[in-house]
């Protein structure tokens, strides 16, 4: 509705609103587009416009605005009886009624100066008032960015400063109240399920060449950066010294004595084959007994004695070569030469590559399962740092200062995007959709300022008019 089509003589619009409420036409006018999304600039379901996109059915500011046009016409009501009593009572002044009449009249007068006024200034802020190009008239319209900016940096100077946010965080007492939370376990479990539906739902969505391209490459990487044979020195010469290496040659002396015991034919056939052509076969045969006779000695022994020689050789052959990898050149250098052949092999890398698909789907397979270990001490952590949250104030202060922290930086960092948002959204509405959006929201109590004008206005004017009257004598 336009509160500025107010003519002289204090009749208003207003009235006229009332009179057309049930047309189509006058509604319109009043209310700006109709329902739903309509295709005019700045209509409700304009893109960028106050009302949002789209909004189905019947405008949600109707029922406001049905109220702002009756609180107008109210306010309308006062002024048109302050001016029809002004009219009887100078009509009554001048048939002789008497005194009262100067007083009635007075009041009158002044409320209608203050319904006027106030009639100005409500109307001021939304439209030019009687269509005249008045300065400082049509406020929000025109000033609307300017409007937009202000609240940006009133937002950003009053609500995303980092006292505030500290002071508010800390009055909430987060840690405390997550602590309270999680220790219920129906709360953990509602974190378990999400947390599990979150982790699938990201191991899904990942391509696995993408994920066993980058496991390959960071491994691969990782190991040319850094020099193994110190490190394979180390772990050796520790292996040797606490005789970890013992079972490895046990283990070596018991297979191959139980392999020369199945293949003895094996090894005499070899034997015999490696000699020369001009010896008599029985001879080579002898020869080839001979050889795995004493081999089966040799490893038997090996085996059943500790103290062996050959053991002793083993024991100072690793622990000379523990001491190469670490201090000779030329060892080391072998060991890295080997270790990039081993890296550079297609079987390596295609190792490297399953092992992320293993991992994924024994991953997928626990979140998937609810009774899976990977699930339960998921609860049980949560539900542990829910009771330790709950009593123990330390963490609680804790936690606190890193929210505060986190929030803190948050608000300092992207504060001026924060702020742009706002003023740059609100330079997006269309100026007079705009305009009416605001009046529909506290155009009602608006209203109540033009009736408190009236009402004051015929006070001040009977007290001024009395005072008068007074001093005159």
């Amino acid at each position: 509705m336009d509160t500025g089509r107010v003519d002289g003589a204090g009749s208003a619009d207003d009235a006229g609103d009332a009179e057309g409420a049930g047309a189509a036409a006058r509604s319109r006018a009043d209310t700006g587009p109709g329902p739903g999304p309509g295709p005019g600039p700045g209509g409700p379901g304009a893109p960028g416009g106050p009302g949002g996109p789209g909004v189905p059915g019947a405008d949600p500011d109707e029922a406001r605005r049905a109220g702002v046009r009756r609180m107008k016409l109210i306010a309308t009501g006062f002024l048109l009886v302050a001016t029809v009593v002004y009219g009887l009572a100078k009509w009554a002044g001048s048939q002789g009624a008497g005194g009262w009449a100067g007083y009635v009249a007075a009041a009158a007068e002044a409320g209608m100066v203050g319904a006027l006024a106030d009639w100005f200034a409500v109307t001021a802020l939304f439209r030019r008032p009687l269509g005249l190009p008045i300065p400082h008239t049509a406020i929000i319209p025109t000033k609307k960015d300017a409007l937009g900016a202000s609240l940006g940096d009133f937002v950003g100077e009053n609500f995303l400063s980092s006292d505030v946010v500290r002071t508010r965080l800390r009055a909430v007492g987060i840690g405390s109240r997550l602590g309270g939370w999680l220790s219920e376990p129906a709360n953990a479990d509602k974190v378990t399920d999400q947390a599990a539906a979150a982790l699938r739902g990201a191991l899904r969505v990942l391509r696995d060449s993408d994920v066993q391209a980058v496991v390959g490459e960071a491994i691969t990487r990782r190991a040319e950066a850094h020099e193994i044979g110190p490190g394979l020195g180390k772990l050796l010469e520790r292996v040797v010294a606490d005789g970890g290496h013992k079972r490895l040659v046990d283990l070596v002396c018991v297979r191959a004595h139980d392999w020369l015991v199945e293949h003895g034919d094996s090894v005499m056939v070899a034997v015999q084959g490696g000699a020369p052509g001009w010896t008599p076969r029985f001879v080579d045969r002898r020869i080839g007994e001979r050889v795995y006779k004493e081999l089966l000695r040799f490893v038997t022994e090996m085996r059943d004695s500790p103290g062996h020689p050959a053991r002793g050789a083993v024991d100072r052959f690793l622990g000379d070569f523990a001491g190469e990898l670490q201090s000779d050149p030329d060892t080391r250098a072998r060991v890295e030469r080997l270790k990039r052949d081993l890296l550079a092999r297609s079987e390596v890398q295609d190792l490297i590559a399953s092992a992320w698909g293993a991992v994924r789907a024994m991953v997928v397979a626990a979140a998937d399962d609810e009774h899976s270990e990977l699930r339960r001490r998921a609860r049980t952590s949560l539900l542990a740092l829910g009771a330790r949250l709950s009593s123990d104030a330390r963490l609680q202060a804790k936690v606190d200062g890193w929210l505060e922290d986190a929030a803190t930086y948050l608000v300092t960092t992207y504060r001026d995007e924060i702020t742009s948002l706002i003023s740059e959204t609100v330079a997006g509405w269309d100026a007079e959709q705009t305009s009416r959006k605001i009046e529909a929201h506290v155009g009602r109590d608006l209203q109540f300022i033009r009736i408190n004008g009236t009402v004051v206005g015929a006070m001040a004017g009977l007290l001024i008019y009395a005072i008068s009257r007074v001093a005159g004598g």
